[in-house]
């Protein structure tokens, strides 16, 4: 019996040890791109986009996580405007740096979990050709800057497998209220 605990615990530490080599030798920075055809010119896609208050009727957040506060800004459109959010999942902030109807908008995001900020850089940047636009939504960041370096380099594939999912659902709920009209 001694032999058996003996050797699966063995077994247990050559796990750990080997995850967390792999984990750090991983990468820890992600980058996430979705994209979607809307048949809109960009204004239209911006009217939902620019505004924040806005987010809620075509985001994924709220559906993904239905104990999500949010809390506005003084500023909800446009460079400067800005969001804070608390959840069981975790808090989050959000600004927008840019703010162009043509070409897109650009936002600071950042996870707060446990105390600890997860900066992100995001955009949705617009690119008409006849009639259509192509919104192209990205969210660059480390996982490195929130958690232990061997387990940010397990993550980071997590990271784009679930962001990923979100943008999508996030980007045809925002080509379906902009095609409608709503």
């Amino acid at each position: 019996m001694k032999r058996v605990l003996t050797r699966v615990l063995a077994a247990l530490i050559l796990l750990v040890a080997a995850t967390t080599v792999a984990g750090s030798l991983m990468p820890t920075t992600y980058r996430i791109e979705r994209v979607a055809t809307i048949n809109a010119g960009p204004a239209a896609i911006h009217a939902h986009v620019a505004d924040l208050q806005k987010w809620p009727a075509w985001a994924p957040w709220e559906e993904e996580d239905p104990s999500i506060v949010t809390t506005y800004g003084e500023k909800t459109v446009g460079v400067g405007a800005s969001q804070t959010w608390t959840s069981d999942q975790g808090d989050g902030e959000l600004t927008l740096t840019k703010a162009d109807p043509m070409t897109g908008i650009a936002y600071e995001m950042a996870f707060i979990m446990d105390g600890r900020r997860a900066p992100a850089d995001c955009a949705m940047t617009y690119a008409e050709a006849g009639g259509s636009t192509t919104v192209t939504w990205t969210m660059e960041g480390d996982v490195a800057d929130f958690m232990p370096r061997a387990l940010a380099g397990l993550m980071t594939p997590l990271m784009d497998a679930q962001i990923s999912d979100m943008f999508d659902r996030g980007l045809q709920s925002l080509k379906g209220r902009v095609e409608s009209g709503g």
